[in-house]
């Protein structure tokens, strides 16, 4: 056994768990370190909250005066709890978080200091954003770009740091973060639903999208980890023999929780309630070593803000626990990988979730009209959703019998779709202005009884209606949450917009009341967007036959999918909408498709050292003791050598041309990966990684992890799958 892999396996069971006593309820320290409304009320002044809590609610701009206010009371809040430095926290487009830490300590002369913390600091910052991606906004010649504090996401103090969410520009005012464009949709999801809930209550004056995700992680001992260069270097296992016993025996899914993992979840879990993150639920997940951590739902922004926060804080606190988490979408071949559902609604300021069925008919045509709308806005954009939610680690994932298929669809069960089908067919042909429908049909009334267990679960659907949300199972574990909503989000705003558009213009005919004509256009779209719906198995072939009949898109690769970033289509879309510039989708697309070929290109790089300079040299280490054993065996048994020898040459035989095949597709994997870097042109350089090198990539993985399987395993190099994933 190697020396690494042995003091490893070692420390891993030596090592004794930190045992994690909570000394308070989970409600007394939930927001404890937030600078949030109640923190507010108690050191802004009235003036102060009255400005903020304008910002927050109605988008109103905070003038100098109260965010000199504002800074000076969140400066004596932490300077009380301790805090020495304050930074300007933003998610920028390496899909991490970033920071650059200021003390409060400023000199004044004569050898005097004083903790000073203004409004100029809390509003505006220059971080240099010539070192961040920026697919060509900036250079590295043109270094400035700005934080800007976001009001609508709390400050909070996280190791003795005040933590200021912003959004991240360039010096030219284009976005180079996840958090300013899902601003922008949220805005104009919000503009577009509230016009259309006043066809059914005047009195709402806000919608707000709501975000609940649910986050898949891996923990795997940190010494074993350490002792694999691929986990440690890309995050997953690019070589591995699967383990006698994995998943198949169906034992760890809701399983007792181990005390070492268990011990882990609670500091992680005291650490999101003091940061306000409402981590609720907890379980094991499918596989070895798998796990889950879900909140109550919040509104989208801070949602995605405390999953982003959360990624970081995951790490920090495994670290203490001996642990590292893998967020990798799929670390291991052969068991499952990890997602991060994201459980998407809208709800009014009057407190009515849209996607909630009522109990009048009246309330269930208003949950009709949104529930209808985000299935044709799905429809029409099914692409631009798929390209959410691409990237190298998520295409492993996606279709692997263990999340969603690449194709996007809409399950709704089959009550729900019995519902659409009445409802579709309530009057016969194309719909007429002058057209009358009967809206004392019993079926709207009946919806909530219909919905009492409207669906059955659909593992294999990448969009699915849950009962009162949309559940969009196709994001990655290490995704950021901003990427699919901001394109969710928009897609359902330019689709309610469209809607009322369809609904006004009927209406104005004063040949329809103003529930038929909402009742006619939701029709419609019934009709056209009934391809997008399918209730049955998302990995079977026959579904790829009848998606591709049906004229739906099946991009399984990052660098097809995310071509339709910058489809005419989209880039109107985005424009429209006020979500993003051209400019800015066509940054993002080369962003992902950067982060697609590097990824890639470091997997191939560990993937041929470690099977050239670990793999193969043990092998022959392995051979030649069996060399040696078969010469001595002439030596005593010349007569019967054959015979008795028959067996190690074999094994010899089989070692060698497994050497050999490791030999000459890492080979070929190089000279093909010298060839895409020399292409110029991003989407064909990628395509060169997707269809050249990366195939390369099976083909080592077979012959290293046979070879796994013929070594002894007192020298084998690689800590194995049964010791990262058993061991507990």
């Amino acid at each position: 056994m190697s020396k690494l892999r042995f003091h490893a396996i070692k420390n891993s069971l030596a090592y004794k768990a930190v045992v994690v006593e909570e000394k308070k309820r989970r409600s007394e320290l939930f927001g404890e370190n937030v600078f949030d409304e109640n923190t507010m009320r108690q050191y802004l002044t009235k003036e102060a909250n009255h400005g903020v809590m304008n910002a927050i609610q109605h988008s109103k701009k905070i003038d100098r005066n109260i965010a000199d206010q504002v800074a000076s009371s969140m400066r004596d809040w932490a300077l009380a709890k301790g805090v020495t430095h304050y930074t300007h926290w933003f998610q920028p487009l390496t899909g991490s978080t970033a920071e650059k830490h200021d003390a409060f300590f400023e000199t004044i002369g004569h050898g005097m200091a004083i903790e000073k913390f203004g409004g100029g600091q809390l509003v505006q910052q220059e971080p240099d954003a010539s070192s961040f991606p920026s697919g060509g906004i900036r250079n590295t010649f043109e270094a400035r770009g700005y934080t800007a504090w976001d009001p609508t996401s709390p400050a909070f103090i996280y190791e003795t740091t005040l933590c200021i969410p912003t959004i991240f520009v360039a010096y030219t005012g284009e976005a180079l973060d996840y958090k300013t464009p899902l601003l922008r949709a949220l805005h104009a999801v919000d503009d577009a639903a509230t016009a259309v809930c006043k066809y059914f209550d005047k009195n709402v004056k806000k919608v707000t999208s709501s975000l609940g995700w649910e986050q898949e992680y891996f923990l795997i001992d940190k010494m074993l980890a350490a002792s694999r260069p691929d986990i440690a270097l890309t995050g997953r296992t690019l070589l591995g023999h699967s383990s006698a016993k994995g998943q198949q025996l169906d034992d760890h899914y809701f399983g007792s929780i181990p005390s070492r993992a268990l011990n882990f979840m609670k500091e992680l879990e005291v650490e999101c309630m003091l940061l306000g993150i409402p981590v609720k639920t907890r379980h094991n997940e499918v596989a070895p070593n798998q796990f889950e951590l879900a909140p109550i739902y919040e509104e989208a922004n801070l949602a995605v803000d405390h999953n982003a926060l959360l990624m970081d804080i995951m790490g920090r606190v495994a670290s203490r626990h001996n642990f590292k988490v893998l967020l990798h979408e799929k670390p291991f071949a052969g068991v499952n990988g990890s997602g991060k559902h994201n459980n998407w609604s809208l709800s009014t300021d009057t407190g009515v979730n849209l996607l909630k069925p009522g109990k009048t008919p009246m309330s269930n045509l208003q949950f009709l009209t949104f529930f209808i709308n985000t299935i044709k806005a799905v429809h029409d954009n099914e692409e631009l959703l798929r390209a959410s939610i691409a990237s190298a680690s998520n295409d492993h994932r996606l279709g692997a019998n263990e999340a969603p298929p690449a194709i996007v669809s809409v399950f709704i069960g089959e009550q729900l779709t019995k519902v659409l089908e009445e409802l579709e067919g309530v009057t016969k042909g194309k719909l007429s202005p002058q057209e009358k429908t009967d809206l004392k049909l019993n079926v709207v009334g009946k919806i909530p009884d219909v919905l009492l267990d409207n669906t059955d679960r659909n593992r294999t659907s990448p969009f699915a209606f849950t009962g009162n949300k949309f559940e969009f199972r196709a994001v990655g574990a290490l995704a950021n949450c901003g990427n699919p909503m901001t394109i969710l989000n928009t897609i359902v705003a330019k689709q309610l917009k469209d809607f009322k558009v369809e609904a006004d213009a009927l209406i104005s005919k004063k040949d329809l009341k103003k529930d038929e004509a909402v009742f006619n256009v939701i029709r419609e779209y019934i009709k056209s967007s009934r391809p997008i719906l399918f209730e049955g198995n998302g990995y079977g072939e026959l579904w790829e036959i009848e998606a591709k009949k049906r004229g739906l898109s099946n991009n399984k690769a990052t660098p097809e999918a995310l071509k339709a970033r910058v489809s005419e289509k989209s880039i109107a879309l985005f424009e429209e909408m006020n979500v993003m510039s051209r400019i800015e989708s066509e940054a993002r697309y080369e962003i992902e498709l950067e982060a697609y070929i590097k990824h890639i290109q470091i997997e191939s790089r560990v993937l041929g050292d470690i099977a050239r300079n670990h793999i193969v040299p043990t092998a022959v280490k392995y051979q030649n003791i069996l060399i040696e054993n078969v010469k001595g065996l002439k030596d005593i048994f010349e007569k019967e050598f054959e015979s008795v020898s028959k067996e190690q040459i074999n094994l010899i035989k089989k070692i060698s041309s497994h050497i050999e095949g490791i030999n000459s597709n890492v080979t070929k994997m190089i000279e093909e990966r010298k060839i895409a870097n020399a292409i110029k042109v991003l989407g064909e350089k990628a395509d060169a990684y997707y269809y050249k090198v990366k195939p390369l990539f099976e083909d080592i993985r077979y012959h290293s992890d046979k070879l796994e399987l013929l070594v002894d395993d007192e020298i084998w190099p690689l800590t194995k799958y049964r010791e990262l994933l058993f061991t507990r």
